[in-house]
């Protein structure tokens, strides 16, 4: 069995840390300043190797990478590479990723997942009206907005007509040329409270009022269907970019192909033959599996009217001319099996917040939370308007010192707050400064608590703990492992080319074509064409001139094939000049063969992934090499033994 690298990562990313060895067990590897007892490291072996044969040999190389894992970490810590501030930085991202499942609460999470996912068998399209206001307005600012929309919603509901209300009313820039019109859309692509109220309105009705952190906003819902869920499609494109599409009339090409399919011809050997989107055209024009907002709107709206097994006529996207075609349609998964993306989905989202606030209950009532109002509004007094042109000082609260709150055996003061406000002020237009501070205070109060409840967590939860510790050892030996091995091997290319020198007859070209190979409607064209070469003619003279009356007459691609590039190629004569024709899907191929390049070795830059591959291997065995040498390890050969029968 073969361990690489990144497996030996994994082995401790997935599994317990190393727990030092207790005086009755038996100890299997001693390094200077640390024990593994056979019990730690069997427990490691089994769970990494629980689908594989267990045998002795397995065990030795298993031994081995675990004991270079070790030294290489040990010369990380011996370098101070754990006390750089970019380590502690990235172990510290880590740390709030692995922190987060134990600062949620399950309960409200699972009522927004069946939330999001019945929503999800729906796409709504509606039309809107907004009314912008900032979430600090003032009490005034915030009602004469409020006034605005409420101004507005009553036209709507005696008749005005949405789409001149919306240009009229709205402060959305693009509902002077859209009404105010949103197109299609569904759960996780508008704001959580516009969401809400989109799905609580009825097609053709009107919602009401609607807050969110834009301002207000009026919902007219003009239609609701079914969600198309994800698509299978594929498609003909005929680029309107003349270095791609090797035409000057797209638009003509297209509808030339679309005649061929009405009469018969297959959608899949068309799209091979001539679609300008190569990726897909070497599939029969098929494209990845796509939903709702995920391509162009042109394109989607045309695919989703389809019936499965149809094709379009030619429309038009800003990427040129199509013809699509629906395979199948893909229902939406059952929840249990998108439930975790769903959830990703919903901490990005703004309805992260009711899970928030659930966190925050569940935090003071486990810890006790005792809070001070009075103390709170002492900085009514203090913050005015320099707080909004970013003039503010801590110096204005100097006065105050009493406790704001407390949770569990800290207490916070108001010099706490007032040191958070400083840091949070930026210039703002005209606000209420109690709002804004209120809105401060119930960031910072969150802050404070979700902190308190995260520093306990290694105390609370040794898995954490053991996990904390596995993403340390993880990140020191990429960060070292990049500075010895990879980055090294890129970066030193002095190195790097002797290296290549040393070792270049390893990395050769086979025998290869310099050759341009074509593709004809016919053999009369293929014959024209074979002519117009023996002339002298350029492979762009020939297609411009054949294509004159079709742009469906000939096509070509020019390049240097080796054996495998082409299945055309690989059938002709490897010879100069031009090749037999071969008929297949229907079109007359051959190749005009330049040169016939005899083997050689390739350069530097040729096989550049390849070398610095080999090289990295190279510099990783040096330095395992160096690290064994430099530090002291024992293994007790008979508890080792031990092990391999226990295994067995």
């Amino acid at each position: 069995m073969k361990f690489t690298h990144a497996f030996l990562i994994s082995i401790f990313l997935l599994s317990s840390g190393l727990i030092l060895a207790q005086e009755t067990e038996k100890i299997l590897i001693k390094f200077d300043d640390q024990e593994v007892t056979k019990d730690e490291f069997k427990r490691l072996y089994k769970k990494n190797n629980s689908t594989e044969v267990i045998n002795k040999s397995t065990v030795d190389e298993y031994l081995d990478l675990f004991i270079n894992f070790k030294l290489k970490v040990k010369e990380a810590q011996e370098l101070g590479l754990d006390t750089i501030p970019s380590f502690i930085d990235e172990l510290s991202g880590y740390r709030r990723q692995l922190a987060q499942p134990y600062l949620s609460a399950e309960g409200v999470m699972e009522k927004l997942k069946k939330e999001a996912y019945q929503r999800m068998q729906e796409e709504i399209r509606a039309s809107h009206i907004l009314i912008a206001i900032d979430e600090n307005a003032s009490p005034e600012d915030t009602l004469k907005a409020y006034k605005k929309a409420k101004k507005a919603l009553q036209l709507l509901k005696e008749g005005s007509d949405f789409k001149r209300t919306a240009i009229s009313y709205s402060d959305d820039n693009s509902a002077e040329t859209t009404g105010g019109d949103l197109g299609y859309f569904t759960v996780f692509q508008m704001v959580y409270p516009f969401e809400n109220a989109a799905y609580n309105t009825e097609k053709g009705e009107i919602s009401n009022i609607v807050r969110s952190r834009f301002g207000y906003h009026i919902l007219k819902i003009t239609d609701r269907r079914k969600a198309n869920g994800k698509v299978h499609a594929a498609h003909i494109l005929i680029s309107e970019d003349q270095q791609i599409s090797n035409t000057a009339k797209p638009e003509d090409k297209i509808r030339e192909i679309y005649k061929r399919l009405e009469e018969g011809e297959s959608f899949e050997v068309l799209a091979k033959q001539f679609s300008d989107d190569t990726h897909s055209a070497r599939a029969g024009g098929e494209l990845p599996k796509f939903g709702v907002n995920q391509m162009v709107p042109e394109f989607e709206e045309v695919v989703f009217s389809l019936e499965e097994g149809a094709y379009s006529k030619p429309f038009q996207t800003q990427y040129g001319w199509h013809i699509a075609k629906l395979l199948e349609r893909e229902k939406i998964q059952p929840y249990t099996v998108i439930q975790n993306s769903i959830e990703q989905n919903i901490k990005k989202d703004s309805r992260a917040n009711l899970t928030k606030g659930a966190v925050l209950n569940k935090i003071k009532n486990q810890y006790g939370f005792k809070e001070n109002n009075k103390a709170l509004k002492d900085f009514y007094d203090v913050v005015g308007d320099s707080y909004l042109k970013a003039e503010w000082t801590v110096d204005a609260a100097k006065k105050l010192n009493k406790t704001i709150f407390s949770i569990g055996s800290k207490k916070v003061n108001q010099q706490d707050f007032a040191v958070y406000l400083n840091k949070h002020q930026v210039e703002r237009k005209k606000v209420d400064t109690d709002v804004l501070v209120n809105k401060l205070y119930d960031n910072f109060v969150r802050e404070q608590l979700l902190s308190y409840k995260d520093q306990q967590l290694e105390n609370e939860e040794p898995e954490f703990k053991a996990l904390v510790k596995e993403y340390h050892d993880g990140i020191l030996l990429f960060n070292l492992t990049d500075d010895m091995v990879w980055s090294k091997a890129v970066e030193d290319t002095t190195a790097l080319k002797e290296y290549y020198h040393k070792n270049k007859n390893k990395y050769r070209w086979e025998e290869r074509l310099d050759a341009t190979l074509y593709n004809a409607i016919s053999d009369e064209v293929a014959q024209k064409a074979i002519k117009l070469i023996n002339e002298g003619k350029s492979a762009v003279e020939i297609a411009a001139e054949l294509n004159r009356n079709s742009q469906l007459n000939l096509k070509y691609e020019k390049k240097k094939y080796t054996k495998g590039d082409d299945p055309i190629v690989d059938q002709i004569k490897w010879t100069k000049g031009v090749s037999k024709k071969i008929n297949k899907d229907e079109r007359v191929y051959f190749v005009d063969v330049k040169e016939v390049m005899a083997p050689a070795p390739k350069t530097l830059n040729d096989a550049r992934g390849l070398i610095i591959s080999d090289y990295q291997n190279q510099l990783e065995d040096e330095w395992i090499k160096t690290l064994r040498n430099k530090y002291n390890f024992e293994i007790n050969k008979s508890v080792l033994k031990e092990l391999k029968k226990e295994l067995n």
